[in-house]
């Protein structure tokens, strides 16, 4: 592993960007289809791993809510949960802030007692015997109609405590932010941090509807948000987090090239924006296998990389003497690579 990469992983940062179920593993998968008796319409993991080309994000979608089917058990999303944290703190994440689906779950009968108790009891686990703190996003389906998302969200009451806020994926194209105004409006009477995807698929202006209609305080990818320069600089001005995801963002074609992302430009406008792994098991790699590919395809240098790790932590949901924490962790870490004796080879200036 040269100098960079080591740089990259050690770096203290946030995860903010990270749907559960998008981190099932091929592996894992036959693993509780074979513990649960169920069937894959896969042969082998390499089978999976084949089909994983995307041309758009419904192709993706597509498998990804087939996939979902094996998880069935509290110990299934335990494990899912769990496997997830393990590779987030291996990558340097100190904090993550994760989406789950309830709906994908609940329209298979697998109700929201199964898969919070495994998850809370994960992330209780991990804090405990790893450090690494973190908190759930109750995502609504938005190719669903409203009326389930608000359904959905009466479903949660008895698991409100273990939910930070709620958030808004699947398909995006056609379907607004401003449809979703209502479900929105009872997360926030009840105290729910709000976030939503927009600006992946859909055009500039879901963007300025999730900023506007829902009252959303970060913007989920956001990249086409460049097509607005007016946009842009209210971003920048406004201070708004874009949790950006490149090689999402490859594998989705949202862009042709990682070198034409707009990631670094965002940067140096002064938007808020911050390095995330979306759907790792999708697509090709986790929070630090993002950044050393935004690294390398955008030309990045170790200020921007830090400057992204620090938007992340001050991002996050957290109170302000925790991020401070956070963020001094982070200063001590880079001081203190800068004291370190470097090995020949790669450096990172």
């Amino acid at each position: 592993m040269d100098t960079t990469d080591d740089f990259i992983r050690g770096l203290p940062k946030a995860e903010l960007h990270l749907h559960i179920e998008g981190t099932l593993e091929p592996e894992l998968m036959f693993e509780l289809a074979e513990r649960n008796g169920g069937t894959l319409p896969f042969s082998s993991v390499d089978e999976v791993r084949a089909a994983y080309r995307f041309s758009d994000l419904q192709s993706f979608l597509d498998i990804y809510y087939q996939a979902c089917a094996v998880l069935l058990t509290e110990q299934d999303f335990y494990d899912l949960m769990d496997a997830y944290l393990r590779r987030a703190h291996a990558d340097g994440v100190r904090r993550a802030e994760i989406f789950f689906d309830p709906q994908t779950h609940t329209e298979r009968g697998v109700g929201f007692e199964v898969f919070m108790d495994g998850f809370v009891r994960a992330i209780d686990d991990a804090e405990r015997e790893l450090g690494i703190s973190a908190a759930l996003i109750l995502c609504f389906l938005r190719h669903l109609p409203a009326e389930d998302a608000v359904a959905t969200w009466h479903a949660a009451h008895s698991h409100r405590d273990a939910i930070l806020g709620v958030g808004l994926d699947s398909s995006e194209a056609g379907f607004p932010p401003e449809l979703f105004v209502e479900p929105y409006r009872l997360a926030k009477e009840a105290g729910m941090r709000l976030v939503a995807h927009a600006g992946e698929e859909g055009p500039p202006a879901y963007i300025v509807s999730a900023l506007d209609d829902l009252g959303v305080e970060r913007i989920d990818h956001g990249v086409r948000c460049e097509e607005d320069p007016a946009l842009v600089e209210r971003l920048a001005v406004d201070g708004v987090p874009l949790t950006v995801c490149p090689l999402s963002n490859l594998e989705l074609r949202v862009v042709d090239r990682l070198e034409d992302h707009g990631l670094k430009r965002l940067l140096d406008r002064g938007v808020k924006v911050m390095v995330n792994s979306d759907d790792p098991a999708y697509f090709g790699g986790y929070v630090a296998d993002n950044y050393a590919a935004a690294a390398q395809a955008l030309d990045l240098d170790r200020t921007d990389l830090v400057t992204l790790a620090r938007y992340s932590l001050d991002a996050t949901f957290l109170d302000d003497s925790a991020k401070r924490e956070l963020i001094a962790e982070l200063d001590r870490y880079v001081a203190g690579f800068d004291a370190a004796p470097k090995p020949t080879g790669d450096s990172l200036t």
